[in-house]
C-alpha cells in the first residue's frame, strides 16, 4: 500500500522553509551594505527579492519534470551549457551581447540583466557527470581497478571541457568549484582507494608545486601555463596584505576590520562604518560580521549547517543512483562555495570572487544555486515511500 503519495506530503517544506530564512538574511545584509554610500543609495534588495522570486519559478519547472527525464536529458543539458560557454570564448569582447567584467569575459548581457553562464554550468555538469557514473556502473557491475580507473578517465574528460572555456575566461574561482564537485563525485562513486589515495596524494603535491612557483616562477606559469598575474597578485596579498593596502591587499584588510570591528554582538543592523569593496557581493559575510558580531556569523554558518544536514539527510534516503551522485554533487558545489567565500573574508584562503550561496547579490548565482536545488526538489517530490518500506521507489 502507498503511503505519503499526496503531492502535499511530498513537497520539501523544511527546505522550502530554509530558503526563506535564506531570503530574509540576504535581503537583511544587503540593506546594510548600502549603507556605506558606496553604491550611490541604489537599493539593491528590490531586485535581489525578484531573483529569488525567478528561482522559485525555476524550482516548480524543476520539480514538473522526475529524475528519470533528467537522467535521459543530460548530454542535451550538458551539451547547451558547454555550448553557452563556447559561444562566451569566441564572440568578441567588443560585442553588445558579451559583458568583460574586471578583464573577465565570462558574462553575457541579456534584456533581463547580466547573465554568467558558469553559474549554471555547475548544475548541468553535476547531471551529466551523474549520468556517466550511472552508465558506467550498470555496464560494470564487476568492478576492477581497470573499469575503475576507465570512470575516472570519463568523469576527467567530461569535467575538461567546460573546464577549459572557464579557466580562459579567466575565471580561477569557478575552476576551484568544478575541481571540489568532481573529488566529490570520485569519492561517492566507488573507484577503488587504490587509485583514489595516489591520485589525491598527487593531486596536493601538485596543488604544493603551483603554490611554491607561484611565489618563485611566476614567469614560468604566466608563459606555460597560461596564468595572469593579478592570480598571482591574490596570493600574495592573502599572505601579507598589509604589503599592498592599496592594492589587492585592500579587499582583504577592511573586511578583517570590519568582522573584527563587530566583536561578539555587532553595531546593530545598519550599523556600518566600515568601507569593504563589494560588501554586497563577494564580501557580503563582512557586512553581517560587522553588524551581528559573532553571534550573527555564528547564525549564518549554522544556517549553512543545517542546509547541508538536510540535503544529506534526503540523499540518503533516495535509492536511486543517479538522484545519489546529483545530489551529492549540488551538496559538494554548495559547501565548498560557503567554506571558500567565508575563508576568504576571514584571510583563511586566497581571495578568488565567489559568492556566498543565497546570500550574496547577483542574478546569476541566485538562479544556479535555485536551479540546482530545483533538482533536489523534484527528487524529493518524485521520491515514493510505502508502508513498511520507507525507501522504496515507483
Amino acid at each position: 500500500m502507498k503511503l505519503n503519495n499526496r503531492p502535499s506530503d511530498r513537497f520539501d517544506w523544511t527546505l522550502a522553509f530554509i530558503l526563506l530564512l535564506f531570503l530574509i538574511v540576504s535581503a537583511v545584509a544587503i540593506a546594510s551594505a548600502q549603507t556605506t554610500g558606496q553604491y550611490n543609495h541604489k537599493n539593491f534588495v528590490p531586485s535581489q527579492i525578484q531573483w529569488y522570486a525567478v528561482g522559485a519559478v525555476i524550482i516548480a519547472v524543476m520539480m514538473y519534470f522526475d529524475p528519470d527525464q533528467y537522467k535521459k536529458a543530460a548530454w542535451i543539458i550538458y551539451g547547451a551549457g558547454v555550448f553557452s560557454l563556447f559561444l562566451l570564448y569566441v564572440l568578441p569582447g567588443s560585442m553588445a551581447l558579451v559583458a568583460p567584467r574586471n578583464n573577465a569575459k565570462s558574462w553575457f548581457h541579456l534584456p533581463i540583466g547580466d547573465i554568467q553562464p558558469a553559474e549554471f554550468m555547475k548544475t548541468f555538469y553535476i547531471i551529466g557527470a551523474a549520468r556517466l557514473m550511472t552508465l558506467h556502473n550498470e555496464k560494470y557491475q564487476l568492478r576492477t581497478l581497470k573499469t575503475d580507473l576507465m570512470l575516472l578517465l570519463k568523469l576527467g574528460a567530461v569535467m575538461a571541457l567546460p573546464l577549459f572555456f572557464i579557466f580562459k575566461q579567466p575565471d580561477l574561482g569557478t575552476s576551484l568549484v568544478f575541481l571540489a564537485i568532481t573529488a566529490a563525485l570520485v569519492l561517492v562513486s566507488g573507484i577503488s582507494w587504490k587509485i583514489l589515495a595516489p591520485l589525491f596524494a598527487g593531486t596536493a603535491v601538485i596543488g604544493g608545486v603551483v603554490i611554491w612557483m607561484a611565489l618563485y616562477m611566476q614567469e614560468f606559469l604566466v608563459k606555460t601555463l597560461g596564468f595572469h598575474q593579478y592570480q598571482f597578485a591574490r596570493v600574495y596579498s592573502w599572505l601579507d596584505p598589509y604589503a599592498y593596502p592599496t592594492d589587492e591587499g585592500r579587499h582583504l584588510i577592511t573586511s578583517l576590520n570590519a568582522i573584527g570591528s563587530g566583536q561578539i554582538s555587532g553595531k546593530g543592523f545598519m550599523g556600518r562604518e566600515v568601507y569593504v569593496p563589494e560588501s554586497h557581493t563577494d564580501f557580503i559575510f563582512s557586512v553581517i560580521a560587522e553588524d551581528w558580531g559573532f553571534i550573527g556569523a555564528s547564525v549564518v554558518i549554522s544556517l549553512y549547517f543545517i542546509l547541508i544536514y538536510h540535503l544529506t539527510k534526503t540523499t540518503l534516503q533516495l535509492k536511486d543512483p543517479f538522484s545519489t551522485y546529483v545530489c551529492a554533487g549540488i551538496i559538494a558545489m554548495i559547501t565548498f562555495h560557503v567554506f571558500q567565500n567565508i575563508g576568504m573574508t576571514i584571510q583563511v584562503l586566497p581571495i578568488t570572487g565567489i559568492p556566498l550561496p543565497l546570500i550574496s547579490y547577483g542574478g546569476s548565482s541566485i538562479m544556479g544555486n535555485m536551479l540546482a536545488l530545483g533538482l533536489v526538489f523534484s527528487m524529493k517530490f518524485h521520491h515514493r515511500t510505502y508502508m513498511f518500506s520507507t525507501d522504496q521507489d515507483d
